[in-house]
């Protein structure tokens, strides 16, 4: 997964405004299933038609996908935030995140409602692509004893970071917040990637200019400084560097004079992106577990119609599945045992219904020798149950995440677990499944869910969070994405690989994101036997 930040910039906006000029506004949105959807917004830039946002849209880049985006600019009023009414509308522009990519800059006209120019208005959209080895970094700044620049009050300060690119241009990295009547601000610590700070060159010179904010968008020039971030790393633990703010003109009028204040850097922490290569190469093993519908609705096993019918010449849907999906997994887990459970079930000896059980009917241990031992286990579970309900899936993804649990305790990068949910119908205990799935978000766990059969799977898309983030009954959102649902259905034509790529191509994503919101880095990296 590559992922891209776009930064943008306009020229010669319309004036919406009678006393100040328009304070301008971009929406993000990209289209999905034929609807736009907003992804993002940048900050408001206050009375200006020519502006250079600060804020960065990072999106995911996938070559073989057309992606249309559509940034739309409006005339913000205050605190009532950017309203969407035709009257604030100044223009809005299309393009894919293709072509961004392969021009880099581009550069349009934009557009009012009915295809109208909005006056000579233009649109620039800048990408980059951030790479697998890109970090981030944290960045503290403090001034002292800046110039005054204001009459009755204090100058108004902020601090713009520019990098120098080889063709000389400068490229707006950060923007810090205004610090009000204060000639020794303290601007809020703030985070960029290295890609975007430096090109991930330690030597690339950086410009640094303080101003005096003014609400109609005139600002003064308080001073400015050169930097690279190879100077600026001598900030790390107790270290601090300040850098004397210059102001050009002075230097060369006044014949004392020696800055316009100073600029010091409190602290700088360097952040590394890790990739799903580096936590694999580091020793992460992926823990797989299946988890088998042995609901009533399958059908009598032992006719030919039901979903659960062993045909010595053809695999049935269940076997497909699991075998297609737990062939990759089982790459990436070194002692290539699997958990195997069924749910839905009167099992032996007491023939009560259960929704956790192993298949292999050892409590003590449920996991089976590769792929193999799953499917032998299964097999030979089928004539020793009977088939009964309803479809409860809450206690199996309970089941795994308090495994996922102890394994969160450790704080390493050592287990990822993914739990394969094989159904034939809609799940019967929707709320307390949305409730563990929340729950499993915060866990190093990802669910993935196929439904086998020609049952009307629509209530178990709300579980794929896809088209909304996914909340508890009680309304508390996931804290990532960690369901994908497909029908088998839908590749019941296409070769097993079709069905694993689809259904594993969030997994990379999915450990990542996980790591990185627990600050865990990989481990180092081990030899393991094959």
């Amino acid at each position: 997964l590559s992922k891209v930040e776009l930064r943008v910039s306009c020229k010669h906006l319309l004036d919406r405004d009678t006393l100040n000029k328009s304070d301008p506004c971009v929406l993000l949105l990209m289209q999905s299933q034929g609807q736009w959807m907003e992804v993002d917004r940048s900050e408001v830039i206050k009375s200006n038609l020519n502006p250079v946002f600060a804020k960065i849209f990072t999106v995911d880049y996938y070559f073989e996908e057309v992606q249309k985006l559509r940034f739309e600019v409006y005339d913000s009023h205050g605190h009532a935030g950017v309203g969407t009414h035709d009257d604030d509308f100044l223009g809005g522009m299309e393009c894919t995140v293709g072509q961004i990519v392969a021009q880099k800059r581009v550069t349009k006209p934009l557009f009012l409602k009915y295809g109208k120019f909005a006056g000579k208005s233009t649109i620039t959209v800048i990408s980059e692509e951030i790479s697998g080895n890109n970090g981030y970094v944290e960045l503290a700044f403090r001034a002292k004893k800046l110039d005054d620049k204001d009459l009755f009050s204090k100058s108004d300060p902020f601090l713009e970071i520019y990098r120098i690119d080889d063709d000389r241009s400068e490229q707006l990295v950060y923007r810090t917040e205004v610090v009000k009547n204060n000639l020794s601000p303290i601007w809020e610590p703030f985070k960029v990637s290295l890609n975007s700070l430096c090109s991930c060159e330690e030597k690339r010179k950086l410009r640094c200019v303080v101003w005096d904010y003014d609400s109609r968008g005139k600002h003064d020039f308080i001073g400015e400084f050169f930097t690279t971030f190879e100077e600026m790393q001598k900030a790390m633990g107790e270290n601090k560097v300040q850098w004397d703010c210059m102001n050009p003109k002075y230097k060369l009028k006044k014949r004392n004079y020696k800055n316009s204040g100073v600029v010091v850097l409190l602290d700088l922490k360097i952040h590394r992106v890790y990739s799903f290569l580096d936590y694999i190469m580091g020793g992460c093993q992926i823990h797989f577990t299946v988890a088998i519908d042995f609901t009533a609705s399958n059908g009598d096993p032992r006719n030919s119609c039901s979903l659960h019918y062993i045909n010595p010449y053809q695999p049935n849907e269940y076997l497909k599945a699991l075998v297609a999906v737990g062939e990759i997994c089982q790459d990436y887990d070194s002692d290539k045992k699997f958990s195997a459970l069924g749910f839905g079930a009167r099992i032996p000896p007491k023939y009560e219904v259960s929704h956790d059980f192993a298949i292999n009917f050892n409590p003590d241990n449920d996991e089976c020798e590769g792929i193999q031992g799953v499917v032998e286990s299964y097999q030979s579970c089928l004539p020793k149950i009977q088939l009964y309900g309803p479809t409860n899936v809450a206690p199996i993804i309970s089941k795994v995440a308090r495994v996922a649990a102890d394994e969160e305790r450790t704080k390493e990068a050592s287990q990822y677990f993914i739990l394969l949910i094989l159904t034939d119908g809609v799940v019967t205990d929707m709320a307390d499944t949305r409730e563990a799935i929340v729950r499993a978000s915060y866990l190093p766990m990802s669910i993935i869910i196929v439904g086998v059969g020609n049952a009307d799977f629509t209530d178990m898309q709300i579980l794929d969070g896809d088209d909304g983030v996914l909340r508890s009954p009680k309304g508390e959102p996931v804290l990532r994405d960690i369901v994908q649902f497909v029908p088998f259905r839908e590749f019941k034509n296409a070769s097993p690989t079709a069905l694993a790529k689809c259904v594993l191509a969030e997994v990379p994503k999915q450990v990542v994101e996980y790591y990185s919101y627990k600050a865990f880095p990989p481990r180092c990296p081990q030899t393991h036997d094959a």
